[in-house]
């Protein structure tokens, strides 16, 4: 009996010591995996672009945080929202429609907001055409809208879509899609090459990537027409997940806020991603010029269809209208 119980004894001794070890591998593999972080960068540009453009900056990260910054670049912006979403990238670089879709579906926060080299916070979305084009004012693409091919940006794009379709479609109670002889849909980078080989006849883009490739190939911009320039549009969010470690958070932030605030090494490669500048801490208020935007472009919509009943267009108009209010 009384070697019995010491043999007991001592196997729960020794399982005690497999749970521990267990915990303890456990505890250390959990640790590893809070200081990995996955950043995505949504597709503006193809992947391979994107990557020369922001992997300085990455390497820079992982030096001054100690954390393992792994780059995730989607080939368009949902599947960086998406992979927010199911928690495989923790940290992104969205533009502002994009960001307000991953706070809504991805259990995300805006936390800094991107500076230009010339210190504003806001761009602006353009439509352009090849200068050897018929087209030389909005008026020529409204009437002519049946001959061209027009090229639109990603359906979760700021610049690319969500502006362009407001101001110039569902204020005139118009759809691209019923006017023009085709769309496509592509990112800014694609977009532009498009015009430059006239492939399509006008599309919409940004002044970002329209400076971008002023900078690096100014001869190209001179076959470029630009034909309308939108209100400004606030600078694009660095958003991560709200249930990111507070530890991890802290490092990220102080690191991107800290960012090229005087390193002249810092501001080239910033300069190089997109003519930027710096950060500044930001929140989901920034979204909210966005959301009223996108409200705005719904009621637009509602109010010209003719084919809801009168009682369907109130209920529906006055649901809006409450969301606008709310954001008040």
């Amino acid at each position: 009996m009384n070697q019995t119980h010491y043999l007991f004894k001592r196997l729960k001794r020794f399982g005690l010591s497999i749970a521990l070890g267990l915990s303890a591998v456990a505890s250390t593999t959990g640790a590893a995996l809070a200081q990995e972080i996955n950043f995505g960068i949504i597709a503006t540009d193809s992947a391979n672009v994107q990557r020369e453009r922001w992997e300085p900056f990455f390497a820079d990260m992982a030096k001054k945080t100690g954390l393992t910054i792994k780059s995730f670049y989607a080939p368009d912006y949902a599947g960086v929202i998406e992979a927010m979403r199911f928690n495989k990238v923790q940290v992104a670089w969205y533009g502002n429609k994009a960001a307000m879709e991953a706070v809504d579906r991805s259990n995300a926060e805006v936390f800094a907001q991107v500076m230009f080299a010339d210190g504003s916070f806001g761009y602006h979305a353009l439509l352009l055409t090849h200068v050897d084009s018929p087209y030389k004012t909005l008026d020529d693409v409204y009437n002519n809208a049946k001959q061209i091919n027009f090229g639109i940006g990603d359906p979760n794009s700021t610049s690319g879509f969500l502006v362009p379709t407001y101001y110039l479609f569902a204020q005139r109670n118009l759809e691209a899609r019923n006017i023009f002889k085709t769309v496509r849909n592509a990112n800014h980078g694609a977009n532009m090459q498009a015009v430059l080989a006239k492939q399509v006849d006008v599309a919409a883009n940004n002044t970002e990537t329209y400076e971008q490739l002023e900078r690096t190939k100014p001869e190209l911009v001179k076959q470029l027409r630009i034909l309308w320039k939108s209100p400004l549009i606030p600078s694009d969010p660095f958003v991560w997940r709200k249930d990111l470690d507070p530890a991890v958070k802290e490092k990220i932030k102080k690191f991107v806020l800290n960012y090229a605030k005087s390193d002249p090494q810092e501001k080239a490669i910033l300069g190089k991603i997109y003519n930027y500048g710096g950060f500044r801490e930001s929140s989901n208020a920034q979204l909210i010029p966005i959301r009223q935007l996108e409200l705005f472009k719904d009621r637009t919509k509602i109010a010209g269809d003719a084919s809801m009943s009168a009682e369907q267009k109130s209920k529906a108009l006055a649901e809006i209208d409450a969301k606008l209010a709310a954001l008040k």
